[in-house]
This record gives C-alpha cells, structure tokens and sequence, in this order.
C-alpha cells in the first residue's frame, strides 16, 4: 500500500476499513457553495442543542458528508458520530457513515485549500486501480476559531472506494 505524503498541505493517504457509525444530521440539498459556511454555522448549532436534549453524546469531531461532485451547489449531511440514535427533531434527523473500504488522508491547513488535497486523493485512488465512490465525508479534527492560525487546522479526508 503506498502512504506517500499527499503534498505540503497534507498526509497520507492510505486504504482502511470503517465500520458503519450512527450519526445525527443537517441535510443540505442543493446548497449553493457560497452558503455553506452560514449552513455549517445553523447546523452546529441545531446539532449541539439537538444531541444535548436527547442525552446522546457525540462520539467524534464534527464531519461533513457530501453525495456527488461538488459544482455550483452540492448535496451534503452536516453532524456528528453518536453512541446511539437520535429520534428526528427538526432539521435534525438520524444517519449513518457509511461500512466499506476508504481512501484517507489528512489535510492540514485552511479550509480554502481542500479541494486540492480532494483532487489529489481522487488521483492517488485512481493510481491503486480502484474507484471513488459518490460519498465522501470531511472529519474536522481541529476546531476552528476566529483568531487561529488556518496553517494549524487539521481535516480528515475520507473516500469510499469500489474495487
């Protein structure tokens, strides 16, 4: 398996096996790419009142799970893992991440820079012989904050893959 670094901005990648993860949800359908960051904002907020009032604690970082190329707009699930289901409260719906064989790698730097580490990991798949799948998710390991360094911002990349 070759774990060569993905470039400055990142490490990896590498195939691993995840289990299925139960998560609590917002779903974006359609969103327009310049409303994410306003999206992301409204649904961590929902999620953390949401998962706080049903006594289910989140049992990981915050992810985004996308569906599809991202073009203009792009279908999305914003959330966290849980250590059980949640029961639908709003916006605020149960889900999954998905079992099987993912292409991960991780990310370091500004969030403006991630599609290049995308592009890279969908080249290194290619390269293995295998296939992307539609779902691939975001794992945002460092919490951002308004006076961080975005050099020290860390995004976990994984990429459900066939064959």
């Amino acid at each position: 398996m070759d774990t060569s670094n993905t470039g400055p901005a990142g490490t990896g990648p590498e195939l691993v096996t995840v289990p299925e993860q139960t998560t609590a949800v917002v779903v974006g359908r359609q969103m327009p790419m310049a409303e994410l960051p306003a999206f992301f904002d409204r649904s961590f907020g929902l999620l953390g009142g949401t998962l706080a009032g049903q006594g289910v604690p989140p049992t990981g970082p915050a992810f985004a799970k996308f569906r599809g190329a991202p073009a203009e707009t792009v279908d999305l699930e914003v959330g966290f893992a849980t250590a059980g289901p949640i029961e639908p409260a709003g916006p605020v719906v149960p889900g999954t991440l998905p079992a099987g064989r993912v292409a991960r790698s991780v990310h370091h730097g500004s969030y403006e820079d991630l599609g290049e580490s995308w592009g890279r990991l969908r080249a290194w798949i290619g390269e293995q012989g295998l296939t992307p799948s539609e779902t691939y998710w975001e794992v945002y390991l460092t919490q951002p904050s308004p006076d961080m360094d975005p050099a020290e911002l860390r995004t976990e990349l994984n990429w459900l893959v066939d064959g």
